[in-house]
């Protein structure tokens, strides 16, 4: 099933959020998380490793930034695989492809762009423009 999952391409042709549908973008999901996590494993080994501590204050100085780096990098692959799992249970529940403010079907180029979205692209942008609008007060 998964080479036929990866030649797969979904259309607007075919029913919206048909099972062929949902199990292409369950599998794409899967395979997102999947490296996420895998490239979560190398970053702690890589942590694990680079704790010799640097006589050298440059030295020190850069190998904090980094840290710092990695880890902040680190919490934004935690927040993406929430995102990633709710998705995933939206798929279950039937509401995956559905934008959450107008229940409008999501463009599925949107989705197979952004397999995480929530909002179609005009409420996303209606959405952006407000934040900026309340930003700039």
């Amino acid at each position: 099933m998964a080479s036929t999952v990866k030649e797969y391409r979904p259309s607007d042709d075919e029913p919206f959020m048909n099972e062929r549908q949902q199990e292409y973008f369950r599998q794409k999901l899967l395979a997102w998380k999947e490296e996420i996590l895998e490239e979560s494993r190398s970053t702690i080994a890589s942590l694990q490793q680079d704790t010799v501590a640097e006589a050298d204050l440059a030295d020190r100085a850069t190998s904090e930034t980094d840290r710092a780096l990695e880890l902040r990098t680190r919490d934004r692959q935690r927040k993406l695989i929430a995102k990633i799992d709710s998705a995933l249970r939206r798929i279950e529940d039937g509401s995956y492809g559905y934008c959450e403010e107008t229940g409008e079907p999501i463009s599925l180029s949107r989705l197979d762009a952004r397999p995480i979205a929530t909002l179609s692209l005009e409420a996303q942008e209606r959405h952006e423009r407000r934040e900026r609008v309340h930003r700039d007060d």
